[in-house]
């Protein structure tokens, strides 16, 4: 059985495998795409392809429907050129349940797949022209928080944003002056109201794509590349709005397992790629079942009926606090300190960190004891409903084979959200007391104690990609296993107060001192990671 529009039609071999088809006309969605495309999506990764492109799926299925998404990929093209376009552009959804079940399925809600880039000036006709289509309602991301990105610690402007601005709406590299320079398109073919947005797993991700495309806008106006005309279309969210969003599913790298349970079925070549830019990808998805999507509801070209495929549609207040729930008390943080942990302790898989008793108590104590008190409840979802779910089914779930050396990827660029905003709303609410906050310090302690590279056993330890990992290195060269004191106040100290890092300064919110002695707990000898686990969390 091949994965594609004419390997589908033996419906009968599928359904026998136990694999749901599509039953839409493909074929007619597809033309339909071509003809009013209504939905374009960038960032063609595993949570577009396992939660976000089943949502048009489930529309499409019900009748509610007509058209498919656009998927185009800004970054990694290998993705479009080996993993959509061999099969037709569709995905075998694979959710792993506690139980060890599988529940397999194709989605076949992509009409095309393209790379967004210069080099391909014929996948980049194809965008323009969608961009100038006023059928065109949305265009929404998961491009990662670093996608938005246009300059450094510093505040410098990447190279390659920096050569966008000086050459202009042409052949653009970076995503947010591409998507500028697509919005150029709609306004120059009579301005048609759209949405952009942004879906990716950080917080307030509307306003941080309307800051970047705004930030290009001024620079390309600048230089005379644009109208002030245009500078006014993108400002007016009546004509171009940025939606927030809070999104929740874990899609972990293809597990072995479920490889080779497809192939068992008869399902052909599933077996993953790693592409060129060293995306870990597979033509199908595996995650878990639990998922969750909260969006504001401000749409000026029309929607998709996303409410009716189970998104929560909103107000901009509700999706802030449920987003605040999540990543910065219910699951984020927990994962983040997970991750630290489990990699200095020689884990591979989150699953099994929850067996470790300091572990698990680790998470509870952060999420109970230190997240629910500065919670908001959004009222849509129950906080305690949640974290229950994340700490008693979502993260022991044997069967998601997410990992912490996966989860530790740039800590640096979450650690403001996860712990730095309990903190300081530890620190704004006269009946906490910040500096009693115990297992949000430890966790911090526990990721500077990560960035020495060594684990729990004096082994060198290689750590995830960060894009601040070398700064954060070069200012802990001199701390070393074995040598607690050089792991001093004055060292520690340009780490601990800089706010980029911690949304504050830790050493003014009184907390230096308490981490600083954390981490000179851990750097004890071998095992000294596990024996200040201990010594916080009991054995």
């Amino acid at each position: 059985m091949k994965l594609s529009c004419a390997g589908i039609r033996d419906r009968a071999a599928w359904e026998q495998a136990g694999i749901r088809l599509p039953s839409f006309h493909w074929e007619a969605m597809r033309a339909g795409t071509e003809q009013a495309p209504a939905w374009v999506h960038f960032g063609a990764g595993n949570i577009f392809r396992g939660f976000i492109a089943k949502l048009q799926q489930d529309l499409l299925e019900q009748g509610l429907a007509h058209t498919g998404i656009v998927a185009a990929d800004t970054f990694d093209y290998d993705i479009i050129d080996k993993i959509y376009t061999p099969f037709d552009n569709m995905t075998l959804m694979v959710s792993l349940l506690p139980d060890g079940s599988m529940d397999k399925e194709v989605i076949a809600s992509v009409a095309q797949g393209l790379r967004a880039g210069a080099a391909y000036p014929q996948d980049m006709a194809r965008l323009k022209e969608i961009f100038r289509s006023p059928s065109l309602q949305m265009a929404s991301y998961t491009i990662t928080e670093k996608g938005y990105a246009l300059t450094n610690i510093a505040g410098e402007f990447f190279p390659v944003v920096q050569a966008d601005f000086d050459n202009g709406p042409e052949g653009c590299s970076h995503a947010m002056s591409m998507t500028t320079a697509l919005l150029w398109e709609r306004f120059q073919a009579g301005g048609a109201p759209i949405a952009m947005v942004s879906m990716d797993n950080c917080s307030h991700n509307g306003e941080k794509l309307r800051a970047s495309v705004m930030a290009v806008v001024e620079q390309w106006l600048d230089r005379g590349y644009i109208t002030p005309e245009f500078a006014v279309w993108v400002a007016n969210e009546s004509k171009v709005s940025f939606p927030w969003s809070m999104i929740d599913k874990i899609t972990p790298r293809p597990a072995k397992v479920v490889e080779e349970a497809l192939s068992g079925l008869g399902v052909e070549d599933m077996a993953p790629i790693v592409t060129s830019k060293n995306t870990f990808i597979a033509p199908f998805v595996n995650a878990e079942r639990p998922q969750y999507l909260v969006v504001e509801d401000r749409f000026p070209n029309g929607r998709p009926p996303l409410e009716r495929a189970g998104v929560y549609m909103t107000d901009r207040d509700t999706v802030n606090k449920t987003e605040k729930m999540k990543v910065t008390t219910c699951l984020n943080p927990l994962h983040t300190a997970l991750a630290v942990f489990g990699c200095l302790l020689g884990y591979e898989s989150i699953a099994a960190e929850m067996k470790d008793p300091q572990l698990k108590a680790l998470v509870e104590k952060i999420g109970y004891d230190e997240g629910i008190p500065v919670v908001v409840d959004p009222k849509i979802l129950s906080p305690m409903d949640f974290i229950h779910e994340v700490i008693d089914q979502r993260l022991p779930n044997p069967f998601i084979p997410d990992m912490p050396q996966r989860i530790a990827t740039d800590t640096s660029q979450k650690v403001p959200i996860r712990f730095g905003e309990t903190i300081k709303s530890y620190a704004a609410r006269p009946d906490l007391d910040v500096t009693g906050l115990t297992y949000i310090p430890l966790a911090i302690a526990g990721w500077l104690r990560y960035l020495l590279a060594v684990d729990d056993q004096g082994r060198p330890m290689a750590c995830s990609s960060d894009p601040m990992l070398d700064t954060l290195q070069q200012q802990l060269s001199a701390v070393s296993l074995g040598e607690p004191e050089s792991a001093s106040d004055q060292v520690l100290a340009p780490i601990l107060s800089n706010p980029a890092l911690f949304a504050g300064d830790l050493c003014r919110a009184g907390l230096a001192g308490r981490i600083g002695g954390m981490l000179r707990e851990m750097l004890a000898g071998p095992g000294a990671v596990r024996a200040t686990l201990e010594h916080y969390l009991g054995r």
